[in-house]
């Protein structure tokens, strides 16, 4: 397993970013938008290992903290320290996680919803958003 990742300022332009990622990666990582419920890749995947942001390859969960929420999206309790930053939405209803390291949209992270993790928290992850690298 990684161990804490250390985020650094990764910047690209659009035109870099649209070279790497996929059109539905940009979608989501850089336009935050959003897949379809039930649709990801890791919704239902439970292997040991790391997610690593899909834009820039910092480690952002290990497979330790990932639960099935039943939400339809990847859910995690807890991220590695100082890998994911919160900024609440313009509309003040949630707050939107994206990784430190290159901004990238991941989702959305829940509080106090019942879930039993030691956080009480849920981070609602797009799977485009992650890429998981196996232990």
């Amino acid at each position: 397993m990684a161990s804490t990742p250390e985020p650094t300022s990764v910047q690209k332009s659009e035109e870099e970013w649209r070279a790497i990622l996929s059109p539905e990666q940009f979608r989501i990582l850089r336009e935050k938008g959003t897949e379809l419920r039930g649709t990801g890749e890791y919704d239902k995947f439970f292997k040991d290992g790391v997610y690593n942001c899909a834009s820039c390859g910092t480690p952002l969960y290990k497979s330790t903290a990932k639960f099935d929420s039943g939400c339809g999206w990847p859910a995690f309790f807890e991220g590695f320290p100082g890998a994911i930053t919160r900024s609440p939405d313009p509309d003040g209803r949630r707050t939107e996680i994206t990784c430190t390291a290159c901004g990238g949209h991941l989702g959305h992270v829940f509080k106090g919803e019942g879930y039993q993790t030691p956080t009480d928290e849920r981070h609602c992850v797009n799977s485009v958003s992650v890429k998981f690298i196996p232990a």
